[in-house]
């Protein structure tokens, strides 16, 4: 009991304390995470879990694309497009409940979060 009071505490002062620049790569971590997990729910057919993986995965894409500055130019609207997509490969997942439409989005999320970590290092190095 105390080791998850620990670890709750830890994760709250974790985003708490964070930069929006290390907040948006966690947010793309467990875009990852959940996806992955997602995937291995509907493997094994617990449909309940992969639905709420699904969901948060949908949900930090959605939060992307809302915190979007779309007055940033065309690579916004480019990126916005891809979560556009993304979440509509995540929802169409999650109705027909098919692991093969994961396999096929989980690259592309990957690759958002790399090049959200590349920009990030980028930025950082100046």
């Amino acid at each position: 009991m105390y080791g998850n009071n620990a670890l709750n505490a830890y994760k709250n002062n974790s985003v708490n304390h964070s930069s929006k620049e290390q907040l948006l790569l966690m947010l793309v971590d467990g875009a990852v995470r959940f996806a992955k997990t997602a995937r291995e729910d509907l493997i094994n057919k617990d449909i309940k879990n992969s639905h709420e993986n699904l969901i948060k995965t949908q949900n930090i894409f959605t939060e992307l694309m809302v915190s979007l500055d779309q007055n940033a130019g065309e690579w916004a609207t480019q990126i916005f497009k891809v979560y556009k997509y993304i979440n509509e490969k995540l929802a169409e997942a999650n109705i027909k409940k098919d692991p093969k439409i994961l396999e096929e989005v989980i690259p592309l999320i990957e690759e958002v979060r790399s090049i959200w970590y590349e920009a990030n290092k980028k930025a950082v190095m100046g």
